[in-house]
């Protein structure tokens, strides 16, 4: 069956950008720090709406993210499975929404797993091809990060 070359490039998770090719990768992890899920989207896709399918079926008491995954509708959603969302407003947010600074400073165990998956060439540079061999990859790294 023929595609066009754009939604090949979208279903390996790759965007194109003024530096060429981009891959986002979206991950959660526990409170230790522990990998728990990874989706790979291309560079360009914004990253609230891949938030509720990183989080769906995972129990949490409060949910820390950055700015990019300020929506109502994720806000919306952590609510409703009775967490509390910590995830500060974008600047150009009409109402101003209060959250825990103190308890928002642990979100940079996130960081800090970023930054160990980054110690990987193959992960930062995006050399395979294929999304699958990618996120194999990205799998087989977390499990190094949970042996550590």
């Amino acid at each position: 069956m023929w595609c066009c070359k754009k939604n090949k490039q979208e279903l390996e998770a790759l965007g194109r950008s003024c530096g060429g090719f981009s891959t986002k990768i979206h991950g959660v992890c526990d409170a230790l720090g522990n990998p728990l899920r990874f989706i790979l989207t291309s560079g360009q896709t914004s990253d609230h709406r891949q938030a509720i399918n990183c989080i769906s079926g995972l129990k949490y008491g409060s949910l820390l993210a950055d700015k990019g995954y300020d929506a109502d509708s994720l806000r919306e959603y952590v609510r409703e499975h009775k967490s509390e969302p910590i995830i500060p407003p974008r600047k150009n947010r009409l109402e101003t929404i209060e959250y825990d600074v103190e308890i928002y400073k642990e979100r940079h165990k996130i960081e800090c797993l970023f930054g160990f998956l980054k110690h990987y060439r193959r992960l930062f540079s995006r050399f395979d091809k294929y999304a699958s061999r990618f996120s194999s990859f990205l799998h087989f790294v977390a499990a190094l990060q949970w042996l550590k």
